[in-house]
């Protein structure tokens, strides 16, 4: 684990609790370090502080995420508005805790994200999975061919399909047609979880349960956020709408 905080107390106290909890810990005090250390040392996961000098982990997290870097990334923030934990995901970051924190929470957050950290799947349920004998190459809406990675993938019977959405959750790689979709982690992990349970409505508890191992609670805008994000990257101009919006409970995938 990578961990980069300028505040020494902060950073000691941070680094002996989460060594005591088993992690083996790098602690840096600054994002020109957090980024020469994580191109060193390839961490399991990343907890950056987002106020340090010189580089502050917003432009951290925007260099790694630049760079291809998918590594789970835990923001540490004093800021609490709305806007400024936006900026945060925006950066490509995965999850954030507002300071002063609990430790507890810090674990907790840790360890939902390493869970996400493999290639298996993350929920069984609806959604069509290309059957192991149907050998044909999957074309998009428009009739060309969809990627040989994804063609191979349907073959082995990998691909969870609803619509012209197609997602290899080995591959940890998702399509709307033949376009290939630029997903984060998280926006990842929630399309799967969408699409395996395809025309179930999933409240946001279950959701937020899933995805991030803990409830946020009500008044959180965390899910909404993602599930703008993932609409803003699948949908188009005269293709139907997948993700759509249960109000009161929560969100489902269906083709309408």
């Amino acid at each position: 684990m990578l961990l980069a905080e300028d505040d020494r107390a902060i950073r000691h106290a941070l680094e002996r609790a989460l060594t005591l909890e088993g992690y083996e810990v790098t602690a840096v005090a600054d994002g020109v370090e957090a980024l020469a250390q994580a191109h060193r040392g390839k961490p399991d996961v990343l907890v950056l502080d987002v106020m340090m000098p010189g580089i502050d982990g917003l432009q951290v997290c925007r260099v790694l995420r630049a760079e291809g870097d998918r590594t789970p990334i835990l923001m540490l923030t004093a800021r609490v508005e709305t806007a400024d934990r936006i900026a945060g995901l925006d950066a490509g970051a995965d999850d954030y805790v507002v300071k002063p924190f609990d430790v507890d929470e810090v674990f907790a957050r840790l360890r939902a994200l390493l869970r996400r950290t493999g290639t298996g799947t993350l929920a069984a349920g609806g959604g069509g999975t290309v059957p192991p004998g149907e050998r044909s190459q999957p074309l998009a809406p428009d009739g060309r061919p969809v990627p040989e990675v994804l063609a191979r993938a349907a073959q082995d019977g990998q691909v969870v399909t609803v619509a012209d959405l197609r997602i290899d959750p080995l591959a940890r790689r998702a399509w709307r047609g033949a376009r290939e979709l630029e997903l984060t982690r998280t926006e990842f992990d929630l399309l799967e979880l969408l699409a395996r349970n395809t025309g179930i409505v999933l409240d946001h508890s279950t959701i937020y349960d899933r995805i991030w191992g803990y409830d946020f609670g009500p008044g959180s805008k965390n899910l909404a956020v993602y599930v703008g994000y993932l609409r803003r990257k699948m949908d188009e101009p005269g293709r139907p709408l997948l993700i759509h919006t249960v109000r009161g409970v929560g969100y489902v995938l269906r083709e309408d």
